[in-house]
């Protein structure tokens, strides 16, 4: 079995990433797909008994119906919360994206979906040299980009669509994130969102989410597997 993969990115940290991968997750496993899940380089951990754990990586695993070793969701986590690269050197550790390449094709295997959530935006670095655009292109994955609704976001989302583009990884669509209730003129943000993103949003999630935002998210985990089902077949 060779699964479908998803990298999910954002605009900035703090965009809402993790909600909407798991939200993802969440969807497609109510479509009754197989879905794995990764969170490859976590910075921002708690020590347990277990060793180190990360959030974001826990709750992407709680919303998984693939079992899988903490290690295989993130295999590389680190304490402190500042960015990867630098927590990366600091441990003392190289982060290899030929290992998570192996990881990630292991959970392919076992899976009809892998959810790959990345850590703070396109371009934010894992070592001196490469960033999650390139751990993105190295999973050879589509990205699923997250854009939070602050002042800014016009720009933010247009650069990183190109950046996305410009690296050789496919566009998947985009999500709106209600991150900053007090946006003036929401509305005509995300016209004009749809216009230079050159398509809808496959979901809208509001301010602090809630059930609302749990079925507008199903309904786009939804729309997002039919295309990418539809893509397969005229590629076939």
């Amino acid at each position: 079995m060779s699964a479908r993969g998803i990298f999910v990115t954002g605009t900035d940290t703090g965009v809402g990433k993790t909600v909407v991968a798991c939200a993802l997750v969440r969807g497609l496993v109510a479509l009754g797909q197989k879905v794995a899940v990764m969170k490859p380089v976590a910075s921002g951990a708690e020590p347990t008994p277990e060793g180190l754990r990360n959030a974001d990586a826990l709750a992407l695993a709680e919303s998984s119906n693939v079992p899988l070793a903490y290690a295989q969701v993130n295999p590389y986590c680190f304490e402190p919360a500042v960015s990867p690269h630098i927590a990366a050197k600091e441990a003392g550790i190289e982060v290899d994206t030929l290992r998570i390449r192996h990881d990630y094709d292991a959970l392919a295997a076992q899976a009809d979906w892998v959810v790959v959530e990345g850590a703070g935006g396109w371009f934010a670095p894992v070592s001196d040299s490469q960033t999650m655009a390139d751990l993105a292109w190295a999973l050879s994955v589509p990205a699923l980009l997250v854009v939070g609704l602050r002042l800014g976001c016009l720009s933010h989302a247009q650069l990183t669509r190109l950046a996305i583009e410009a690296r050789g990884v496919r566009f998947a669509g985009w999500i709106a994130s209600g991150v900053d209730p007090r946006l003036a003129r929401s509305p005509e943000n995300l016209a004009a969102l749809t216009r230079w993103l050159g398509e809808p949003p496959l979901a809208v999630i509001p301010h602090l989410g809630g059930a609302d935002a749990a079925l507008t998210l199903t309904q786009g985990a939804a729309r997002l597997a039919q295309r990418e089902l539809k893509r397969l077949r005229r590629l076939e």
